[in-house]
């Protein structure tokens, strides 16, 4: 439906259990919602929750109260692999350290994000080929590792949107970028998230890049309680 939220985030609380008294940590966010294609930053201090917030939407943490949906789907009633498999589905990461899968080759890893889709297995490479080319990747049989910083950026953002997803989730993407290879990098994103409708919430402490996004809210304005 075109008009059910990309994400739609309500009561949500989590709680680290404390090691000792007065160190416990706590996210509380009452209400946050995206819109299908909708582009947000969320800005917090390092250490603020950025990092938990999104491992709670992809369902790769649980919430001790509320729900997170992605277009209309609480991914928090989902179980083992019917999770994995919308996880796969419907959700792109990009990583601050990219996290490329080392020994394989650019198009390889952009395959592997295509294991739990619905695309065809017959399908995977010639669609990580496109889309690496048209990335500016013009050498998809290289090892991950043997790329320049500038490259596998762009094969992160390749990976995370391999499978149309309904949302991109990126946690400090421009960390260990350079400012000028910082802004290609949030450029490139934008508009690979442009060109197949998915929503992007990009959560990062760098002031640089909130002239990149019409809509900005801190993690505290939005309803986190930390």
């Amino acid at each position: 439906m075109p008009d059910t939220p990309a994400l739609k985030i309500t009561d949500l609380r989590f709680r680290y259990p404390a090691p000792r008294e007065g160190e416990a940590f706590e996210l509380s966010m009452p209400s946050l919602s995206l819109a299908q294609g909708e582009q947000m930053l969320l800005a917090a201090r390092s250490g603020g929750g950025k990092s938990t917030l999104l491992n709670l939407i992809c369902g790769l943490m649980d919430p001790d109260s509320g729900s997170i949906e992605i277009a209309g789907q609480n991914i928090h009633a989902l179980r083992g692999p019917a999770r994995d498999r919308f996880r796969g589905r419907s959700i792109g990461m990009v990583f601050q350290t990219f996290n490329l899968l080392t020994g394989f080759s650019a198009a390889e890893n952009v395959m592997a994000a295509m294991m739990f889709s619905a695309i065809p297995a017959s399908e995977h490479r010639g669609r990580a080929l496109e889309l690496l080319a048209s990335l500016g990747i013009a050498n998809p049989h290289e090892e991950a590792e043997n790329l320049s910083v500038g490259q596998q950026q762009r094969v992160a953002v390749a990976r995370a949107v391999a499978c149309d997803p309904v949302i991109v989730l990126a946690d400090e993407p421009t960390a260990s970028l350079d400012p000028e290879n910082a802004a290609n990098a949030v450029d490139l994103l934008e508009k690979a998230c442009q060109a197949r409708n998915a929503s992007l919430l990009c959560v990062s402490h760098d002031p640089t890049i909130a002239s990149r996004f019409t809509r900005r809210e801190s993690l505290a304005i939005a309803g986190a309680a930390l």
